[in-house]
């Protein structure tokens, strides 16, 4: 038996001392009342856990809560009704859990400002019946020393609260949350559980810290994207950025504006799963580009988690099987609808759910061909084709029988297939994210054009680039618009949460 343990009742729970609920009518008091809220809980959590790694006594279960805002509205008056986000919908108590206050300092000042011009309340902020899990307390990238004998005898879970998945869903995002009675609405669409287990994946996937992804994100299914945005972004800060204020690449090494070379010579040896990139603009008004690799899950897996950050839009840039005889290799597709065989998101979205063309991206994706390409009006027609965009989870297709596929392609206009659009699009429109999809067709396999390999050779050099300048315009258009503008109120369903 571990002599360090005393003999503990359930009762015996350490804390920091209980926070007194505290009233704001300034957004930006908030955000701080929150912020030291919760770094004076997770501090109480790593001291306690250092002190029991360097042999102190277990004398008793160490706990910290999230910290938590709420309002409360009387009144079924109408608000602004262009915007959608920024308002709650029927009289009630609405509340949300918060985490890494720092990260989401400005998201977090905006959300409570618009609450509070719409409803003309003040915001409460109090301590939350919700445990940090000591895993989570310690964010992204901490190496934690500790005696391997510190916690043989004693699990860990009998001493700090540990992640509860029990609780960490997309019930709240999906619709499905329906408030026992007598307990609050929710106020955004994650809880700060859900919000920090995905922190901790994106740097896992990504070997990127959240605070540096960037409010417009590019996903693309090649790595031919990634070095033709690398030798850009490197470029843009050899001759002073252009506005731009860091590049940052896999293991958090960063470039500045003015250098040739990053700060460190750390580079990683070996890339993570899906390896982010970041251009970063002052306030996350840059371009964060994914290589998210190839198949649904993978798409599934990298938007669910970035989805937390609240972006303003995410795009797909990569390649896909034509599948009209009149398409030639190096067009381009332009999704106007999703034909969804991918099957990962049936649980949460039923394919029965129309997946929408969203009007801004759209106009913002077909100027920027434009304007890359030089073409216009009529003449556009010759290198692009607007339409239905497959996708499906078996890469290998063409190897069964065809007929049923092919059919069901025929039926549902299909201009080109391939396994991660319908996805990222479909996670969009679950999480409210404004969505797109640019293709560049790279064989035609339902009329046997296939690229030998010296063939594939030329082409990823001559159309890749243009591709990638073309998502980079119009993730630039979508930048320029006003937020409410971009975030249309076709994405959200009949009882939202409030907080965008």
């Amino acid at each position: 038996m571990n002599k360090r343990i005393s003999l503990l009742s359930p009762l015996d729970i350490s804390s920091p001392p209980p926070f007194q609920p505290q009233s704001f009518d300034d957004p930006a008091k908030a955000v701080e009342t929150l912020t030291a809220l919760y770094e004076r809980n997770t501090a109480f959590l790593i001291e306690s856990f250092s002190e029991l790694a360097q042999g102190a006594p277990i004398s008793s279960r160490y706990r910290a809560f999230y910290p938590q805002v709420s309002i409360e509205t009387t009144s079924f008056g109408h608000v602004d009704s262009r915007l959608s986000y920024g308002h709650v919908t029927a009289p009630g108590i609405y509340t949300t859990t918060v985490t890494r206050p720092k990260l989401f300092k400005h998201y977090l000042k905006e959300q409570l400002a618009l609450l509070m011009k719409s409803h003309n309340v003040p915001v409460i902020v109090s301590e939350s019946a919700t445990p940090i899990p000591l895993h989570f307390a310690f964010g992204e990238g901490a190496h934690v020393e500790a005696s391997t004998n510190a916690f043989v005898d004693v699990p860990m879970r009998d001493i700090f609260d540990t992640p509860d998945l029990n609780t960490t869903d997309d019930e709240i995002a999906n619709g499905e949350y329906i408030p026992p009675p007598g307990e609050p609405s929710p106020l955004a669409p994650f809880t700060a559980q859900r919000i920090d287990y995905s922190l901790a994946r994106l740097s896992h996937y990504t070997a990127t810290h959240a605070e540096h992804f960037q409010n417009f994100v590019l996903f693309t299914n090649y790595q031919f994207y990634i070095d033709e945005f690398c030798g850009w972004a490197r470029k843009l800060m050899a001759e002073g950025g252009d506005g731009y204020t860091a590049f940052v690449e896999p293991g958090n090494v960063v470039t500045l504006p003015g250098s040739n070379a990053p700060e460190t010579d750390a580079i990683l040896t070996r890339l993570p799963q899906m390896p982010a990139y970041h251009l970063k603009k002052k306030g996350h008004a840059g371009i964060t580009m994914i290589n998210i690799g190839v198949g649904p899950s993978n798409a599934k897996t990298i938007t669910d988690h970035v989805a937390v950050l609240r972006p303003h839009a995410w795009l797909m840039l990569g390649h896909c099987a034509g599948l009209r005889n009149s398409q030639r290799l190096g067009d381009y597709v332009l999704a106007h609808a999703y034909m969804r065989e991918d099957h990962v998101l049936d649980d949460d979205l039923p394919v029965w759910v129309p997946i929408p063309a969203l009007a801004e991206v759209q106009v913002a994706l077909e100027a920027a061909v434009a304007e890359i390409t030089g073409y216009e009006g009529f003449e556009l027609k010759r290198i692009m084709r607007t339409g239905t965009v497959g996708t499906i989870d078996n890469r290998n297709w063409e190897l069964r029988d065809q007929r049923g596929p092919v059919k069901r392609l025929s039926q549902a206009r299909a201009i080109a297939l391939d396994m991660e659009s319908a996805t990222i699009a479909a996670n969009g429109f679950r999480f409210r994210v404004p969505y797109g999809t640019l293709l560049c067709v790279s064989d035609k396999p339902l009329h046997g054009e296939l690229k030998l390999p010296g063939m594939a050779t030329a082409f990823y050099r001559t159309q890749v680039n243009q591709h990638l300048q073309i998502g980079i315009r119009a993730v630039q258009k979508l930048a320029a618009m006003p937020k409410e503008a971009l975030h249309s109120r076709k994405l959200r369903s009949f009882f939202e949460t409030a907080f965008q």
